[in-house]
C-alpha cells in the first residue's frame, strides 16, 4: 500500500487554486491536508476534507503535514519557505523561486541544515510542446541548431489589478514568465556565456515591466525568449533552425486552460496538444520537404509525482538546488542586461 504524503498549501489565488490544489488532488500518493487562504468562506464551501486556517502558523505547526507548497505572492517566498524548513516541512516554491541570489541561498542553506527538501515549480518542464521540441532537439533531425525563438505573447491591453502588475517587489513579466522561458533554454543547452536584454513596459499605465526580449549567448547558438503583453498575432511558441533544417510549432500548451475550465488532471484528453508542429527540410536540389511532427503529451503531474518521492527519499528533487540558483543567477544578469543596456557575461 503506498503512503500518503501529507501536503499544505500556503495561498490560494490564481496559482494555488487552478494549479497546485488540483494536482496535489489528482497525483497518486498525495493528500491536500490544508490550506492557508484569506477567502475562509469559500475555501470552506469548496473543501469538505481539508483543514482550513487563516493564517500560516496553524498549518506549520500541523505535525501530520509533511511538505508545504508555496503559492503567494513572489515577495513572500523566501520568508515563508524558510518558515516552513524550521518546522521540519519540506517546501515546494512557485516560480521565481525567490526574489534575489541572496535570498535563494539563504533557503537552499536552510534546506541542506534541516535536512529537507526544497525545489521550484518549474512546471513547464512538462508542458506539451516543450516536451515535443525537446524530442526534435534531442533526435538531431535539425543538424548543429543555430537559433531557437521561444515566443510567450498574450494581448493583454488593460492593466489589472492585481500584485503580478502592481508595483510590488517581485511582480511583472520578467519574474512571472521569465522563470519559465529561461529554465526551458537551460535544460536544452545548458548554461550560457552571455544574456543580452530588454526588459520594459509598453501599456498605457504599467506599473510593472509587461515585455521582453532577452537573447542567451552560446557558442554557434543564439537562443531568443520573448513575452509581450500587446500582442493580438502571436508569432509561433517555438522556431527553431539547424544546419538541416527548422522546426515549428504553434499554439501554446493546453494544460492552464484545461485547469481554468475545472478539467481534472488526468481526465481522457488531458494534455494533448491538438497542433502538431512542423519540421522543414531543403534538399541538395533545393525543393522543399515539410513533414508534421506528431507531439509528446504533457502533464504537470510528473513534476509532483518527482517531488512526492523526493520527499520519501525515493527520488531526485524535480528542480535541483543547483538549478534553483542558477536560473536566479539568469533572472538578475538579465535585469543588469535591461538596466545598462549592455551584454552581461556569465563566464
Amino acid at each position: 500500500m503506498m503512503t500518503i504524503t501529507q501536503v499544505g498549501l500556503i495561498g490560494y489565488g490564481l496559482a494555488g487554486s487552478v494549479f497546485h490544489a488540483p494536482l496535489i488532488q489528482h497525483t497518486p500518493g498525495l493528500n491536500l491536508h490544508g490550506i492557508v487562504g484569506s477567502q475562509r468562506d469559500r475555501l470552506l464551501r469548496s473543501f469538505t476534507d481539508v483543514h482550513i486556517h487563516g493564517e500560516v502558523g496553524p498549518l506549520l505547526a500541523d505535525p501530520a503535514i509533511d511538505a508545504v507548497v508555496i503559492a503567494t505572492p513572489n515577495e513572500q517566498h523566501a520568508p515563508l519557505a524558510l518558515a516552513a524548513l524550521r518546522a521540519g516541512k519540506h517546501v515546494l516554491v512557485d516560480k521565481p523561486f525567490t526574489l534575489s541570489s541572496a535570498e535563494a541561498v539563504a533557503v537552499v542553506d536552510a534546506a541542506r541544515d534541516a535536512g529537507r527538501v526544497v525545489t521550484v515549480f518549474q512546471n513547464r518542464r512538462f508542458d506539451a510542446d516543450f516536451l515535443s521540441l525537446r524530442e526534435v532537439v534531442d533526435a538531431g533531425t535539425l543538424g548543429r541548431i543555430a537559433e531557437i525563438h521561444s515566443y510567450f505573447d498574450r494581448f493583454r491591453p488593460q492593466v489589472r489589478d492585481r500584485w503580478r502588475e502592481s508595483a510590488a517587489p517581485g511582480s511583472g513579466l520578467w519574474m512571472d514568465l521569465g522563470p519559465h522561458l529561461l529554465d526551458q533554454m537551460l535544460q536544452l543547452f545548458g548554461w550560457p556565456e552571455a544574456i543580452s536584454a530588454d526588459i520594459t513596459a509598453q501599456r498605457e499605465g504599467a506599473l510593472s515591466d509587461d515585455y521582453f526580449h532577452a537573447v542567451l549567448h552560446y557558442p554557434g547558438l543564439r537562443a531568443i525568449v520573448h513575452a509581450g503583453s500587446l500582442v493580438a498575432a502571436s508569432a509561433p511558441r517555438f522556431a527553431v533552425h539547424g544546419s538541416d533544417g527548422s522546426y515549428l510549432k504553434e499554439g501554446r500548451d493546453v494544460q492552464e486552460d484545461q485547469l481554468r475550465q475545472g478539467m481534472a488532471p488526468g481526465a481522457p484528453g488531458w494534455g494533448l496538444d491538438p497542433l502538431h508542429g512542423r519540421r522543414v527540410q531543403v534538399d541538395a536540389e533545393g525543393k522543399v520537404h515539410r513533414h508534421s511532427v506528431n507531439n509528446a503529451a504533457g502533464d504537470y503531474r510528473r513534476f509532483y509525482a518527482a517531488f512526492r518521492d523526493a520527499v520519501r527519499g525515493e527520488g531526485d528533487a524535480p528542480v535541483s538546488t543547483q538549478e534553483a540558483l542558477q536560473l536566479m543567477r539568469l533572472l538578475e544578469a538579465g535585469r543588469e542586461s535591461a538596466d545598462t543596456g549592455r551584454r552581461v557575461d556569465l563566464r
